[in-house]
């Protein structure tokens, strides 16, 4: 039995309002990136509103800051949904969208399966990596740490 699950959560600083024309291309792809992620192998959840995305989530005072958190049963599948997929040619037009933010944008952490992270704990493992860099409690692609034993 999975004894841990891994939690990433990523930010993104809106370029214009998410109901712009300028958004149009990107709020037309939510809905299929999402379910491209719910059917992926790995994937166990994500955070959403009745609406089934995040976008209407304030995890930010800054209502341009769009907030992504999601569960899934390793860094290999997670990996593969961010790069390997349509996710990534979708993403390759992010600077048109998105203005580049100083701090970190993007977090992993072990969760113990079966628990769900709140955007709370993620903004938490954003700030903690952002001021120490990789450790086993907020981790990067580039820097992973294995799951607790």
């Amino acid at each position: 039995m999975i004894s841990h699950q891994l939690a990433q959560v990523n930010i993104v600083r809106l370029l214009a309002p998410l109901d712009s024309a300028e958004l149009a291309d990107y709020t037309s792809s939510v809905e299929p990136l999402n379910t491209l992620a719910d059917g992926s192998p790995g994937f166990v959840w994500r955070l959403q509103s009745d609406t089934g995305d995040a976008t209407s989530i304030q995890a930010y005072e800054d209502p341009m800051i769009l907030i992504n958190l999601s569960v899934w049963e390793d860094v290999e599948t997670l990996k593969a949904y961010t790069y390997r997929s349509d996710h990534a040619t979708i993403m390759k037009r992010r600077r048109e969208w998105f203005a580049k933010i100083k701090s970190v944008t993007l977090a992993l952490w072990w969760i113990e399966a079966g628990t769900v992270p709140t955007a709370e704990q993620a903004r938490q493992r954003l700030d903690f990596l952002d001021q120490h860099g990789p450790t086993p409690f907020a981790f990067t692609f580039k820097t992973p740490f294995d799951a607790p034993v």
